[in-house]
């Protein structure tokens, strides 16, 4: 294949414009998790269908978004999955210094929303594709929705995939790791709290309730628990931080400054290591939570504290198998990395599939303003997937 070399800052890189030309389609697909991913999905659709390869839809019940699963090549055992999420964090409230949705080339970097987490991997892959044509094993394509939101798509994607494809040897989840594998990842579980409390003038404070100072005392709890967890961190632990941590990143409460509020709502999430179970410490926060409400149901007896899951997925541990031990092989590198992060590869992992995680860019540029990928990690990644292809097809 062609390749095209680019001359910035002095280094010489051998990038395929393919790969540049599916990075830049991709990337100018605004698929925040809050809109839809279908114009995304149905340009790789449409591009796989014009090699011959027929792609498989699996929509969310609203219809507004789906996951594509494709397999090219014979649908035999011993295949490869290349995961990759299509969803990308918002940009609302950063300064970026260029249009998100619009790739641009500067100083030996590609800069865009989801360069490096994580639409380059996929885009690169797909890139390949003319290149798949003579596989004995197949290479199969798994692209996901809302694994930004707590990978909520990608758990019927892995049951199409059971009943759809031949039992494949490994799945290569493509997140940013530049190009390390990752052999275990940290689980996360996400909750919304709903705090109902009883409005009154603030001047009369016996008289109401406050569900912003309940949720305030219950995330303080919150923030009990992940001092504890620092406190007895095991420093043998190979994670950064080598513990379970517990965060709050939203609150929503109250309407006036002389209103006692009526509602308040907040959500947290739990990362946990492999082998803690989240369940342990939303038992704990239940039962802290259970133990305020005699008081506020005394002054209001509607008063209540509501607890939703609204995403449970699972760490991926180091077991070992193919999928590591082919990652090994086609990178050049035998590190058994670990990172702290959520992702789908624990899903994979438990519904018996050998996972790694391996890809383009760095977790560092991830979810940030100006989010880059190094030029060279595409090189990287173009590398890794032609030995890929030639192992298939030997």
């Amino acid at each position: 294949m062609v390749t095209q070399c680019v001359v910035l800052a002095g280094v010489f890189f051998s990038v395929k414009p393919q790969s540049l030309d599916m990075i830049t389609k991709l990337v100018g697909f605004d698929t925040v998790s809050r809109n839809s991913n279908l114009p995304l999905i149905h340009h790789v659709r449409d591009f796989l269908a014009e090699h011959g390869v027929k792609s498989h839809l699996i929509s969310n019940t609203q219809g507004d978004k789906a996951n594509l699963f494709a397999t090219v090549g014979p649908n035999v055992e011993g295949g490869v999955v290349l995961s990759g999420h299509t969803d990308v964090v918002p940009v609302d409230g950063q300064a970026w210094d260029t249009d998100p949705f619009q790739l641009v080339q500067k100083d030996g970097r590609l800069y865009g929303r989801g360069t490096c987490d994580m639409k380059a991997f996929s885009a690169i892959a797909l890139a390949m594709v003319p290149d798949m044509r003579h596989l004995k094993r197949p290479i199969h394509f798994a692209l996901s929705y809302d694994e930004e939101v707590g990978c909520v798509g990608a758990p019927a994607l892995i049951e199409r995939i059971s009943i759809a494809a031949a039992k494949p040897s490994a799945v290569i989840v493509g997140e940013p790791t530049s190009m390390q594998s990752i052999v275990a990842h940290k689980g996360i579980a996400a909750v919304r709290i709903t705090v109902l409390g009883h409005e009154a003038h603030s001047s009369q404070t016996q008289r109401g309730v406050s569900a912003v100072t309940v949720a305030a005392k219950l995330i303080a709890f919150i923030d009990t628990m992940m001092v504890e967890n620092q406190a007895s961190a095991d420093p043998q632990c190979p994670f950064v931080p080598p513990y379970t941590t517990l965060h709050v990143g939203v609150v929503n409460g109250g309407t006036a400054l002389n209103i006692i509020a009526r509602q308040c709502t907040f959500m947290w999430d739990i990362r946990a290591l492999p082998g803690d179970d989240w369940r342990n410490y939303l038992k704990r926060f239940q039962a802290y939570a259970d133990s305020l409400l005699p008081a506020m149901q005394a002054i209001a007896p509607e008063a209540a504290i509501k607890t939703e899951i609204i995403a449970d997925a699972p760490p991926m541990q180091d077991r070992g198998g193919a999928a590591q031990d082919l990652a090994f092989r086609l990178s050049g590198h035998q590190c058994r990395n670990c990172v702290s992060y959520g992702a789908e590869g624990g899903l994979f992992q438990q519904r018996g599939y050998s996972t790694v995680l391996c890809g383009p860019g760095s977790i560092d540029q991830a979810h940030k303003p100006n989010e880059y990928i190094d030029i060279s990690q595409v090189e990287a990644c173009e590398v890794f997937l032609e030995k890929l292809i030639r192992q298939l097809a030997a």
